[in-house]
């Protein structure tokens, strides 16, 4: 049965479902036998990159699975308290962490990917984190950094705004954005591959709820923002790169269900 005032058959939701079957999908650019793009964005030369403790070096301390899965709950509310530089990259590396390169051809990393594609790049805006300006940034996946993009105090609350005006944005030590980089998928699964970037935002979000409560942070996931006013944001034209979901992450005060 068809939406109240939504006609079966109709909508740009429902196009984009039935144009990326299987059956209208155009020949891919690696069946053509174009070269695929990088495996990451390139960082920019100009701009200071600072190492993250490596991976193996942290010292979380452990938590059930179980426990971590039953806890899992959306936050809105933080403490004022930073999270520490290894908190961060214990977060970046459970979110995105490359674990083996195949050559040039693919990354394995700690979340799945359609065909370990994986096109997505993660941004963090950071707000509380000890050792880093408050700024705008982006994770090196390969080489587990992270770079300078904009240390603009305003930001935060720019970020705030295009994120519908949700004031808890303004609280967290950390906000996740997660821009997609369509090429990377589409070049092996043509237009089908927008379908399996939203998946792997959905794996990378999951990922860093269920960390976070390692951490004594929680965690909030924002479906919606302005999406132009996001791109103007962070630098990038919103079609050959675009956010596609973002996360709070701060110190726990309390917990309220989503």
């Amino acid at each position: 049965m068809a939406e109240k005032g939504v006609p079966a058959g109709t909508g740009a939701g429902r196009e984009f479902m039935e144009k990326t079957k299987y059956r209208y999908l155009s020949r891919s650019d690696q069946e053509r036998g174009l070269p695929q793009p990088p495996l990451e964005l390139p960082p920019n030369p100009a701009a200071r990159i600072i190492d993250l403790p490596e991976p193996a070096s942290l010292q979380i301390p452990p938590l059930d699975l179980r426990t971590a899965i039953e806890n899992r709950r959306s936050v809105r509310a933080y403490v004022r308290a930073p999270l520490t530089l290894a908190e961060l990259a214990f977060l970046l590396w459970c979110t995105q962490g490359v674990q083996r390169v195949a050559g040039t051809y693919a990354t394995f990393r700690t979340v799945p990917s359609a065909g370990a594609r994986h096109a997505i790049e993660t941004y963090l805006l950071v707000n509380d984190v000890e050792g880093l300006p408050a700024g705008l940034y982006r994770y090196l996946a390969l080489s587990h950094r992270v770079q300078e993009v904009d240390l603009d105090p305003a930001l935060l609350v720019r970020i705030m705004e295009a994120s519908l005006g949700q004031q808890f944005v303004l609280h967290a030590g950390v906000v996740f954005l997660w821009v997609a980089v369509p090429y990377r998928m589409t070049w092996r699964y043509s237009e089908r591959g927008y379908r399996e970037l939203h998946k792997d935002a959905g794996h990378i979000c999951q990922n860093l709820y269920l960390a976070a409560e390692a951490v004594g942070c929680g965690v909030c996931a924002i479906a919606a923002y302005d999406d132009d006013a996001m791109a103007a944001l962070l630098g990038i034209d919103g079609v050959e790169q675009f956010v596609i979901y973002l996360a709070t992450a701060g110190k726990v005060r309390e917990r309220d269900e989503a």
